[in-house]
């Protein structure tokens, strides 16, 4: 069982430049997004009330992040998912803390998140972490072949 109040979970603000541009750094490295493209991103998240990145952290050391987003990526390629909003994304874990269930904690942060801010139901997309989903109650709508990627679109009702 791990120690849960050994985490500490910072909702990211305006003002944390230096968070911003670590979790800039942690996408391009993973995903080659764009530093600055991160960085503008996370600069508006807090005029739209409904999205937020989450910077998990045991101790002072960050490990992981992730947030909910009203626009992700697969809705320039597949404009019809448009219909679903709230979209969990960018769920990071540095290298060295992965397969330890951080992950799921980090995912479990952000969807209580969702709940106190009124969000009823997130959905998200993957091709890496079905699995995961699966075991945290995430339910399939469906799949799309995209990019030779075989990706799940997956919905949580938050109850």
């Amino acid at each position: 069982m791990i120690n849960m109040s050994k985490f500490n979970f910072q909702l990211i603000n305006q003002n944390d430049s230096k968070e911003m541009e670590l979790i800039s750094e942690w996408y391009f490295e993973e995903w080659k997004i764009p530093k600055e493209k991160t960085i503008q991103k996370l600069k508006t998240l807090f005029i739209e009330k409904q999205e937020f990145q989450i910077l998990m952290k045991i101790g002072e050391l960050p490990i992981a992040t992730g947030g909910i987003f009203t626009h992700v990526g697969i809705l320039d390629k597949l404009p019809r998912l448009k219909i679903y909003k709230n979209w969990l994304a960018l769920v990071f874990t540095i290298p060295e803390q992965r397969k330890k269930g951080f992950g799921e904690i980090l995912c479990k942060q952000i969807e209580s998140n969702s709940k106190k801010i009124g969000l009823n139901e997130i959905y998200l997309f993957t091709d890496t972490a079905e699995s995961l989903y699966i075991k945290l109650g995430w339910k399939e709508l469906e799949r799309v072949n995209l990019d030779n990627r075989n990706i799940v679109i997956m919905k949580k009702t938050l109850g």
